[in-house]
């Protein structure tokens, strides 16, 4: 019987702060849905460019040693077949410069550096947005803070000046509720941003590694 009492008792102290929150929000003012909606943007945004970039650096270790193996047996054709069935950035750079190959090597290394930057510059994509919102989002909710302030001292003052604590605390601590939310965007922005940028820099590594080794292969007498 107690251990029910309890649990009723939880789960209305649990209703009872769910409620809590609910009008803290709405008396955080207009300011919160802007922060909000930045939220969720910053939510699609890192689980998106996540995916993304998971699945561009996902590939066969084999890869580059089937490249040579054909390169070197002359089997141009396959080479290609295997870069297009291979849906990475890494397959698509080196599928340009196999349709490069009998060219300068300096022609080469220019077509495969110029689709690297294009792959990278895809991956990127959204990335300045949510680095904004990292940024932009902890000043929002600090103008609703002082916008905040600036109506509470507003009311004291239409109340004759006197120094209500109460009026005073209650109206701090509703200003404030826009600055807990801008941190709570901001911060998980700031470091998804930086999180995706690391990861898109360790491609990139694996790029230039690929496209190395890919010159490598060129400079390697073709078997006949």
């Amino acid at each position: 019987m107690i251990t029910f009492l309890q649990a009723a008792e939880t789960v209305a102290v649990n209703e009872e702060t769910r409620m809590g929150l609910w009008e803290l929000f709405t008396k955080g003012g207009w300011l919160m849905w802007p922060l909000l909606l930045l939220g969720g943007i910053t939510i699609f945004i890192f689980v998106e460019r996540f995916m993304a970039i998971r699945k561009a650096s996902a590939l066969d270790m084999n890869f580059m040693n089937r490249i040579r193996d054909y390169i070197s047996d002359g089997k141009i054709a396959v080479a290609v077949n295997l870069c297009k069935k291979t849906d990475t950035p890494i397959a698509r750079m080196i599928e340009k410069g196999i349709e490069r190959i009998g060219r300068p090597m300096g022609d080469v290394q220019t077509a495969i550096e110029n689709v690297a930057n294009l792959e990278v510059s895809k991956l990127e994509t959204n990335l300045p947005f949510l680095a904004t919102i990292a940024g932009g989002a902890p000043m929002i909710g600090f103008l609703g803070t002082v916008l905040g302030m600036v109506q509470t001292f507003m009311d004291m003052s239409a109340a004759g000046g006197t120094v209500d604590l109460g009026l005073l605390s209650s109206g701090m601590y509703v200003a404030m509720v826009t600055t807990v939310m801008g941190l709570l965007v901001g911060i998980p922005a700031y470091f998804g941003y930086n999180y995706l940028v690391a990861r898109i820099e360790k491609l990139v590594f694996q790029m230039e590694a690929n496209s190395i080794a890919f010159m490598d292969i060129l400079n390697q007498p073709v078997q006949k």
